[in-house]
């Protein structure tokens, strides 16, 4: 276990660092001198051209491309974000203010995926309807092609605009919360729905569930104790990649509801080049999708003692 853990955490510094130096670069090669985005044009012609400089030595911007790469990583290393360009504050301040509203809204969506996603897949493969379940099997193929951002739209134009159920935009409450997280959920309920219901068609397949049946256990508690359990580990692994992305997806749904958090802190950042911030929302993401990751492979263990003893073997 102790060597699982040593790889798994030298993994994590190296997708860390992938991340830092890939949008290093990103942002270096796009077009534009982040201290005149900051300015402003106009600001920018009555600025004399020696206080700009000085901006620019300020954020070490004047500097060779490799000297600020190695500056901003030995900052990095002692936990240190840096300063933002455009508002003068702490990085580490700006993520602190933003994360909240956005976790709250990434944790509802996967709350309520996951659920849906559940409930879904045992649904289809309890119904003897056969036309309702085939409808409900195509159900997951077309909630996973549907994009996020249009999901979010479609939304919006039916129980906002038309309807007037929710509120279209803000951050005032549970009901200006309901569309967004639906955004993010259903996207993942259909993917949790597709694992799980083939999960459960391959266990149900099992002749220790045959057995069970035979000796009249019911359909409640076989789910529950023995089929749900087993056919969760591929569940598991989806459930995970989606939390992991439900970030991104966050950033995008805050966007289209126009709600505080990470989305409009990010757009923000890369549209005035504000690189230090910038950064600090992809190391953010990075260290998100590491620790889920890790904590994924932890419960693999919880769930199946073999896995757990085939990784302190290792």
């Amino acid at each position: 276990m102790t060597r699982f853990l040593v790889r798994r955490a030298a993994t994590a510094l190296l997708v860390l660092w992938a991340a830092f130096t890939g949008t290093f670069l990103l942002m270096y090669l796009l077009p534009g001198d982040p201290v005149e985005m900051m300015l402003g044009p106009e600001a920018l012609q009555n600025t004399p051209p020696a206080q700009i400089q000085a901006l620019r030595a300020e954020f070490g911007t004047d500097r060779p491309l490799v000297v600020q790469y190695g500056d901003q990583l030995w900052r990095l290393l002692h936990l240190d974000l840096g300063e933002s360009f455009q508002q003068r504050t702490p990085v580490g301040d700006l993520l602190g203010a933003a994360v909240p509203p956005t976790l709250e809204l990434a944790l509802s969506g996967l709350v309520l995926g996951v659920l849906l996603g559940a409930a879904l897949a045992v649904w289809t493969r309890t119904t003897r309807n056969a036309r309702l379940r085939g409808l409900l099997e195509a159900l997951p193929a077309v909630g996973v092609a549907m994009p996020t951002f249009w999901v979010g739209l479609m939304l919006l134009q039916l129980f906002s605009f038309r309807w007037g159920l929710f509120p279209a935009f803000g951050d005032q409450g549970v009901p200006t919360l309901v569309l967004p997280a639906a955004t993010l959920a259903l996207p993942l309920a259909a993917a949790t729905a597709k694992v799980l219901s083939d999960g459960i068609a391959t266990t149900l397949a099992e002749p220790y569930v045959q057995v069970l049946r035979a000796k009249g256990v019911g359909t409640g508690r076989l789910f529950a104790r023995h089929v749900l359990r087993n056919a969760s580990l591929p569940t598991l692994t989806t459930v995970g990649v989606w939390t992991a992305q439900l970030l991104g997806g966050a950033v995008l749904t805050e966007t289209v509801f126009s709600r505080p958090g990470l989305g409009q802190t990010a757009e923000a950042a890369v549209s005035a080049r504000d690189v230090p911030v910038v950064q600090g929302v992809v190391l953010l993401a990075a260290g998100v999708f590491v620790l889920i990751s890790l904590g994924v492979d932890l419960l693999y263990g919880f769930i199946d003692p073999r896995i757990r003893l085939t990784a302190v073997a290792a």
